[in-house]
């Protein structure tokens, strides 16, 4: 390359292909994917980027929920540990997915940690950027936090119908197991 191309290249090329990649994510995202282009491309302005490495946490069990992450590419695995000190695997997510939303409407502490399985690069959305929003532009910040509830509401459901049904088996068992001693 001469120093004539040199002087003049596009010095910004590389990060507005940065840029596309964090808007396209977020587009895919529920709680986001209802937004305008425009509306997309001012959240990707506000929101963290970072790099992780192989084995970092993102977050541990029991810290302050301050936001939620989404992958831009890597793998993140969400852990629980029991009081006994057990660890159990509870969802490995990948590019595109994300965790942790709660925390942009409640900052209780994490029910889990989030420990990168690769080295990572991830999105960060918290709290204080959402309030920005919901003070700057006030109609899409009610959006977001309408899709977030819509989000938890959804997750809400499921974990309703899955302990009713671990409730069913359970009773089930327990019918069995008299059934069986009775004899």
């Amino acid at each position: 390359m001469e120093l004539k191309d040199i002087l003049w290249t596009n010095i910004f090329k590389g990060r507005r292909k940065k840029d596309e990649a964090v808007e396209s994510i977020l587009q895919q995202v529920p709680a986001f994917s209802h937004l305008k282009p425009k509306e997309i491309s001012l959240l990707a302005s506000i929101v963290h980027r970072r790099e992780y490495k192989k084995g970092e946490y993102i977050f541990y069990q029991g810290d302050p929920g301050l936001g939620m992450y989404i992958i831009l590419q890597g793998e993140v695995l969400i852990q629980y540990t029991d009081p006994d000190g057990n660890k159990k695997d509870l969802a490995i997510l990948r590019d595109g997915d994300f965790f942790g939303e709660i925390a942009l409407i409640d900052e209780s502490p994490r029910s889990a940690s989030a420990i990168c399985r690769i080295d990572s690069e991830i999105i960060g959305f918290f709290r204080p950027d959402l309030f920005e929003i919901i003070e700057k532009h006030p109609k899409l910040g009610i959006q977001i936090v309408l899709k977030l509830a819509e989000i938890i509401a959804e997750r809400l459901r499921r974990t309703n119908q899955e302990v009713t049904q671990l409730k069913t088996e359970l009773e089930a068992l327990k019918l069995a197991l008299e059934q069986t001693n009775q004899k």
